[in-house]
């Protein structure tokens, strides 16, 4: 990144390592090398972080909470203090701005910077990002992990590589054999369903993806296809916005055999709530308007949604809404082949534009 083509932007994704977790170890010595899980261990609970000795069992974010117990029976569970996590994120997001305005939040422990012109004047954006990294270590207790490239797509990805406390460099000469190298379920907007999909046409990695011609992606993708195609040429031409507001927070599962009884139906909305409130909180994204989505079998799709005078902040009160809004629908005319739960009307934008739904397959 030091001696980067003309035009060629410097971009820096941080991501804070176990970011809730490593708060409450950072607060309570008696948490520290143990596994820990920020969030819910009750039937309904769901994971909002997972420490990292926790993630040797398996244990994630978003899992429900039971399933985390069963995996890691020696798991403790920490009731989230997001007011706590805000205020560490207000800090690192201060030591950020000594360096550039153009900063991109995606949630309280994550953010895109471009320092292509940057405030010290610092021509190396490898530097900058050690800079950062040391300031929040000294200034916070807490690591966090650094990817550095020439747009924002391989920054991400990169961010990801040298966890925890990791810093990784992918030049422009680079950007081409590091997405050849990258296996297609992990590029930020290949879903677990359209990562299936992929597989089953013999797309592994980047390099499978760049192998197939754009036609022949968008046969099969649709509109996704010119962005898979540059993908896998190391391209993403998205700027960095500074706080871009999202307008919604959403979760939707799609199935592999459609559901038809009220029991499975029901059991599903309660999962999906579980999820999307750990996704809510994440990034601090409360809205006053859930909305429930329905496709059937035919792939019709309805939306129905429930508006209230102030923003959804209980999981139980996301829960019964969902339940409710589902329960109007009853009996379906035919199965459903994926629901999804949504909050809209946001109270409070935390993340950007680059939060994507979080799909799970079933």
């Amino acid at each position: 990144m030091e001696t980067p083509a003309a035009g060629t932007r410097k971009i820096i994704h941080i991501d804070m390592d176990a970011f809730y977790a490593s708060v409450e170890q950072r607060d309570d010595p008696s948490l520290r090398g143990k596994p820990i899980a920020v969030g819910g261990g009750g039937p309904r609970g769901v994971v909002a972080t997972a420490s990292y000795e926790a993630r040797v069992f398996g244990v994630k974010s978003a899992m429900p909470g039971a399933r985390a117990r069963r995996l890691c029976p020696d798991l403790l569970f920490v009731k989230p203090r997001f007011d706590v996590y805000r205020a560490v994120s207000t800090q690192v997001r201060g030591i950020f701005a000594r360096f550039t305005d153009i900063i991109q939040p995606l949630s309280l422990d994550e953010a895109y910077l471009d320092v292509t012109s940057n405030k010290p004047g610092i021509a190396s954006a490898t530097v900058i990002a050690q800079e950062i990294r040391r300031m929040i270590r000294e200034e916070t207790g807490l690591t966090a992990s650094a990817g550095v490239s020439y747009n924002k797509l391989i920054a991400k990805l990169a961010s990801d590589q040298n966890k925890p406390d990791g810093l990784c460099v992918v030049r422009p000469g680079d950007g081409m054999a590091f997405m050849a190298k990258m296996p297609v379920r992990r590029i930020h907007g290949v879903g677990p369903v359209t990562a299936r999909r992929m597989q089953a046409l013999g797309i592994e990695t980047g390099a499978d993806l760049r192998a197939r011609d754009l036609p022949f992606l968008q046969q099969h993708f649709g509109s996704a296809a010119d962005f898979y195609y540059r993908a896998a040429r190391g391209e993403d031409h998205r700027m960095v916005h500074e706080r871009q507001e999202r307008k919604s927070v959403s979760v939707e599962d799609t199935f592999f055999d459609d559901l038809v009884t009220e029991d499975a139906l029901v059991a599903e909305v309660d999962r999906i709530a579980a999820n999307l409130w750990g996704r809510i909180e994440k990034s601090s994204a409360y809205g006053r308007t859930v909305v429930l989505k329905i496709k059937f079998a035919d792939f019709r799709i309805i939306t129905r949604s429930k508006s209230f005078a102030a923003p959804v902040r209980s999981p139980d009160l996301l829960a019964q809404t969902g339940r409710a809004l589902l329960q109007a629908q009853l009996p379906l005319r035919m199965g459903a082949r994926l629901l999804g739960l949504g909050v809209h009307n946001l109270d409070h934008q935390e993340a950007s534009e680059e939060g994507p739904q979080l799909s799970l397959l079933l």
